[in-house]
């Protein structure tokens, strides 16, 4: 289900749309749409960080979504490049996986990374997961 369409839909977010996917920036963590067929590369995530930076600012601790709606590819890789250049900005993640496929890639990826990442079946698990998180939850 895309965020838009999801009761989520109603959080207080900012829209981001890129040639290669959408980007919705809510409080303390983003959701991202790609589109079909696109090869998520390092020139796209750094154009997306320049926007992420300007929204939740350069020492925020944020969580991400990524909601794979679409089936798009990304070298595995690019998680540990991210932690590097971004100073491990993002402390959690969740991916939203709709076939068998996708959640195999999810489960490469988690391998590879030393972000905490949760392999989700629907975008609520997602959301609440991010939300419950202890980095997010002010107790």
């Amino acid at each position: 289900m895309k965020f838009e369409n999801s009761p989520y839909f109603e959080l207080k977010h900012y829209k981001i749309e890129m040639p290669f996917g959408d980007f919705y920036f809510i409080e303390n963590f983003f959701i991202s749409e790609m589109h079909e067929g696109v090869h998520f590369d390092w020139e796209m995530i750094q154009s997306t960080m320049v926007h992420i930076l300007e929204f939740y600012g350069p020492d925020s601790s944020i969580g991400y979504i990524s909601n794979r709606v679409n089936s798009y590819s990304m070298s595995p890789q690019t998680w540990s490049k991210v932690q590097k250049k971004y100073n491990n900005m993002i402390v959690a993640g969740a991916i939203v996986t709709y076939t068998n496929r996708a959640y195999l890639n999810a489960s490469l990826e988690k391998q590879l990374t030393k972000t905490k990442i949760k392999r989700c079946f629907s975008l609520e698990e997602a959301i609440n997961r991010i939300l419950d998180l202890r980095e997010f939850t002010h107790v």
